[in-house]
């Protein structure tokens, strides 16, 4: 445990920046996978959730909760998946 305040402040910031992270991450995967779900069920506003999930993933990057090179992999192959 920590014993100097800031490291219980850091300790507190910490657990609560992986709480967001991961509350996240996890709405980005459940996100893919509706895409994917889209693509093989043929639906007609898989292009509006591909959208949706573009811009997730960009807001992930741009808020450090994923690298921006993982968010730009991430969309290449998604947006390869729906036009194969």
């Amino acid at each position: 445990m920590a014993n100097h305040k800031s490291a219980k402040k850091r300790a507190k910031q910490s657990q609560v920046r992986r709480l967001r992270n991961k509350s996240v991450k996890t709405t980005l995967k459940n996100l893919e996978k509706k895409v994917r779900a889209a693509k093989e069920e043929g639906s007609d506003n898989k292009d509006e959730i591909l959208r949706k999930t573009q811009s997730a993933i960009h807001k992930a990057a741009k808020k450090g909760v994923i690298h921006k090179k993982t968010a730009s992999r991430k969309i290449s192959r998604l947006f390869k998946f729906m036009n194969a």
